[in-house]
Formats: structure tokens, C-alpha cells, sequence
């Protein structure tokens, strides 16, 4: 997003000696008003690279290439499955809606149809917005109220939710697997070491090791890594501000958030019905409280917060800032600068690993769609 520049005046015909002086004026023009507004922009301080660097080193950290874990190590085989598993619409009651329905991965992991929430089966609407799955595994839990500790547990809901994909439960899911000889030859390569390899929870934990590999790397990895010239100078003060703002109470970490758990205005209160974490614990200190969303991505990942009410990154900022931090409202070049910061963040799509693949076609015994 690039600042305004601050406009020249313009100079007036010049009149001979006979000339009349210019009516006073009433009301300023919308030129003058233009002009007034980017002259009170703050002009971009100097900011010193290697000390900025050196303050975000305790803070942040280049993305992993894996983001692995000992529960469910990532494998090829694994990830050839997970990633046909998460673009088949069979594993939903009609057979329209796949993981990628609501989670493009051509859209940086998010919901293509840029509504609030996610439609589902019958076109029923979830209550909450689809957040990206792009270095979602990073995070300490899933969903927005935290509810799942990782991906794996997470692939697992929505498959069996009324208002997402609608399956009945997880035997009509391994039902539907077992039915396509495709894939019960691919569970036998991920998982060779299974009795019994076509179950729910190596499905999750295909789709998990998928998920696993879905890293992001920005212009922002390339800085942290030493590379000086990595951001220009309005990033490298939207750094600075980001971390003087208090932005980093919060974000911190190689997503720039999702360690911790925050009550939505914790400064100025938030106004939303939706008691977040306490559905899950009924603890009275988590009315209100949600997992601080990653902010990788976040130029691409609008609408923003869990109701997806935001559909304006900078105007998201700004409340951020009044209704989360001391600070409270910031500046035009202040938002500026944490705007062109943020994009620093936006990543490479990691194109082959996300290619669609071939699906396995259908057995004689695979249910067909139930639209009831």
C-alpha cells in the first residue's frame, strides 16, 4: 500500500496589471483538503535496519520448512494422500463441499466467496469466519475458541458438522474410503505398519501431515535471516512501530501470533454476542477471549476477526490499536507504515505441493450424494 504523496500547489492564471484579487474563499476545495491531509502525514523516520533486527530477534522467527511434530511424523506418503483427501468433496454428505471449499489454497488458505462465514451443506452458514490453514499448524491450538490442540484434531470437525460437510459419523466416513480401491491402497503406503489401515484417525492424520508442509516464506523470513535490504524503509518503521504500539504483547512468534489466547478488547470493550473460549471451558475469565489469530498472510486473509465483521485490513488495525493497546487510535503514517509492514508478511504459495491432484475414481460401493 503506498503513502500519499504530498501534492504541489497549483498556481493560478496570472493576471496584468488590471487584474481583480481572487474572491475570498468559504470553503476549502477538495484538492486543498487532499493537500492539507497529506501534508499532516508524518514523514518516514530514519530507522537503523540491524538495530530493529536485532530488537525482533527475541520476538519473532523465520518460518520452519515442516512444521513437524513427534505425534504424527510427515512422510510422502502421507502428504500424497492428505492432499487428495482434502480436495475430495466425497468426504461430505452431498459431495460438494471438500476442505478446500472453504480453505483455497489458491486464495492463501481461505474462503474463496470473501463472506463473513462459510456456507455449508444445504448452504447453511457457519457462525464463525474460516481462518486461513496456511502455517496454521504453528499455532498452539485450532479454532478460533482454541477447542482442538492441533491440525490433525481439527481436519476431524468439520467432516462431521450438521453445518459444514454434514457426514453422519466417522464409520459412514470410512465407509465411503474403504469403497474406492484407490484409496485404500494409498492408507497401505502411509501407513504400512496399520493392521488396519483405512481408519478416521489416519485420515486426520493425513490430512495433518498435508497441512504440515503448508509454510508460507515472506519477505519478513528473508530479514529475520540477516537480510538487510529484505524490507524498505516504511516496513522497517512499521516494524518498529509494531513493536512500540505493543502489537507484539500479542503477535509474537514465527506466525506472528497464535501462542496465546486474548480477550477481544481488553482496552476498549468489543462489542459481540459470541462468548468465545468460555462456550468451550465455561470459565468466566474466557468470556470473550479467542486465540490471537497468525497475522502471515493477513493482507490476503480478510474478512477479519471470528465473526469476519472486518472487511478493511486498515480499518482492522486501527480498532486493533484503539480497542487492544495503550496507544489507542494511530496516526495516517502510522497506519501506514504498520500497513506496509503486514504486507511484508504475505508469502509464497508453495504451488507444486498444492496442485490439484487426480482423485481416485469411485468405487461400485462409494454412496452417492445426499443433498437431505
Amino acid at each position: 500500500m503506498l503513502c500519499g504523496l504530498v501534492a504541489g500547489s497549483a498556481c493560478g492564471d496570472k493576471g496584468g496589471p488590471e487584474a481583480k484579487p481572487a474572491p475570498a474563499k468559504h470553503g476549502a476545495s477538495a484538492k486543498e483538503k487532499e493537500q492539507a491531509a497529506a501534508k499532516k502525514k508524518e514523514a518516514i523516520p530514519d530507522v537503523s535496519a540491524a538495530q530493529i533486527l536485532e530488537r525482533a530477534k527475541p520476538l519473532f522467527s523465520p518460518l520452519p520448512e515442516v512444521m513437524a511434530s513427534p505425534d504424527n511424523p510427515v512422510t510422502d506418503a502421507k502428504v500424497e494422500l492428505g492432499r487428495m483427501l482434502y480436495y475430495d468433496t466425497r468426504l461430505s454428505k452431498n459431495h460438494d463441499i471438500s476442505c478446500n471449499t472453504c480453505h483455497d489454497l489458491e486464495k492463501y488458505g481461505v474462503d474463496p466467496r470473501g463472506t463473513p462465514t462459510s456456507a455449508g451443506h444445504k448452504g447453511q452458514m457457519g457462525d464463525r469466519n474460516s481462518p486461513t490453514v496456511y502455517n496454521a499448524a504453528l499455532q498452539i491450538a485450532q479454532f478460533w475458541d482454541g477447542r482442538e490442540p492441533t491440525v490433525e484434531a481439527q481436519a476431524k470437525q468439520p467432516i462431521l458438522n450438521p453445518v459444514e460437510m454434514a457426514m453422519p459419523n466417522e464409520a459412514a466416513v470410512v465407509a465411503v474410503l474403504e469403497s474406492i480401491p484407490g484409496y485404500v491402497e494409498k492408507f497401505k503406503a502411509a501407513f504400512p505398519d496399520d493392521a488396519k489401515p483405512v481408519t478416521y484417525d489416519n485420515m486426520a492424520k493425513a490430512i495433518g501431515a498435508f497441512e504440515r508442509k503448508l509454510v508460507t516464506p515472506a519477505p519478513f523470513d528473508q530479514f529475520l535471516a540477516g537480510n538487510m535490504g529484505a524490507l524498505n524503509k516504511k516496513q522497517l518503521w512499521g516494524l518498529q512501530l509494531f513493536m512500540d504500539v505493543g502489537c507484539t504483547t500479542c503477535h509474537t512468534g514465527p506466525g506472528l501470533g497464535g501462542t496465546m489466547f486474548q480477550k477481544l478488547g481488553s482496552v476498549k470493550p468489543w462489542p459481540t454476542k459470541d462468548e468465545g473460549r468460555y462456550k468451550v471451558t465455561k470459565q468466566e475469565a474466557d468470556k470473550f477471549v479467542f486465540k490471537v489469530p497468525i497475522l502471515r498472510n493477513i493482507t490476503k486473509t480478510g474478512p477479519y476477526l471470528h465473526d469476519g465483521s472486518i472487511a478493511d485490513l486498515g480499518e482492522m488495525v486501527q480498532k486493533m490499536a484503539e480497542h487492544q493497546t495503550a496507544k489507542g487510535r494511530l496516526s495516517d503514517a502510522e497506519l501506514d507504515a504498520l500497513l506496509a509492514f503486514l504486507d511484508a508478511l504475505t508469502g509464497e504459495i508453495p504451488k507444486e505441493l498444492i496442485a490439484k491432484p487426480e482423485l481416485p475414481a469411485s468405487g461400485p460401493n462409494t454412496p452417492k450424494p445426499d443433498p437431505s
